[in-house]
């Protein structure tokens, strides 16, 4: 008898009305795995909620969590969700947001992926797509560098698969962290970066695993466009993308480093060598381009540290 895979899939909503029914028909017509999606909703007024209890009612593949929860953002929906869902019968951990759309074979690509790899993390590339029509696909799959997982993700949240022995090491983590740990925005982001920081092998698959929709609830959305450009300008001249690095390098412990405290806490100086260091900080020719001119800038700027940078 052929044991499927089997994924617990956590999906985070609010407000989704208009879109997570396409998300969840793709998750659960995936091929040849076996998939529970457990789904906690930020407190809506769309009726999400209501239509997730109608759907989930003849499907028991769906495992709603408690309703009434504010949460602000979906950073902190997925913390609960892993500090909640119980994996122990699972093979691997697949998270998802509540618009996309995947392809069947998402699921177990990542499986055959993780396996001959013998890695423990894994993304992908993915496809944007608009309300007009435009498609644009988007490659992630560069090679990572020593620091990438200080300054970038390993792509969205929701091409991420984990497995066993990471899921557990990370249930641990978002449990014994603080209140600093909700300060962190992006959590795909922060799980990269715990799971290379922490010597698991993570494997950014060239494959386009799916389409990501784009709309103008996006809480960030694909880098494409002079909106877009701006928006991360702004960010990481107020300070906000170092801040963010900042948490995140304390969290999960890798604050001594020589990226951190010669480089992000030297001031002006710290700047200019951290702009030298582009090579080691960013996996795109394009985005080293990008933070090497932007260090730079920093230096002349020199934003505020933040406040938790212990």
């Amino acid at each position: 008898m052929n044991i499927l895979p089997r994924f617990a899939v956590l999906l985070a909503a609010f407000n989704g009305l208009d879109f997570i029914r396409a998300q969840i028909d793709s998750i659960l017509v995936q091929d040849n795995v076996s998939v529970q999606i457990f789904i906690s909703v930020d407190q809506s007024s769309d009726g999400t909620e209501e239509f997730l209890i109608g759907f989930s009612s003849h499907e028991p593949r769906i495992t709603l969590l408690p309703f009434g929860f504010h949460f602000g953002g979906a950073g902190p929906n997925f913390y609960h969700l892993i500090s909640n869902v119980d994996f122990s019968s699972f093979d691997y951990v697949s998270f998802a947001d509540q618009d996309d759309v995947w392809t069947v074979d998402k699921l177990i690509r990542a499986h055959h992926v993780l396996t001959s790899g013998r890695a423990q993390g894994y993304s992908s590339n993915f496809i944007a797509f608009w309300p007009d029509g435009f498609r644009l696909p988007v490659k992630k799959s560069y090679p990572q560098r020593r620091w990438d997982f200080i300054f970038e993700s390993a792509g969205p949240g929701c091409t991420y698969v984990i497995g066993p022995d990471l899921c557990l090491a990370l249930k641990q983590f978002i449990l014994q962290s603080g209140k600093d740990l909700y300060e962190v925005e992006f959590h795909d982001w922060l799980i990269y970066a715990y799971a290379r920081f922490h010597g698991y092998l993570w494997i950014i698959d060239d494959s386009y695993s799916i389409e990501y929709r784009q709309h103008s609830n996006n809480q960030l959305g694909v880098n494409f466009g002079w909106r877009s450009f701006v928006l991360r300008l702004k960010k990481i001249l107020n300070g906000y993308g170092i801040g963010q690095s900042l948490l995140i390098a304390n969290l999960i412990g890798a604050n001594s480093a020589d990226i951190i405290q010669r480089g992000l806490l030297g001031g002006r100086l710290g700047y200019v060598w951290l702009s030298f260091q582009c090579f080691a900080c960013r996996r795109k020719i394009i985005d080293r381009m990008m933070f090497f001119i932007s260090c730079l800038l920093l230096a002349i700027v020199n934003p505020l540290r933040p406040p938790s940078t212990k």
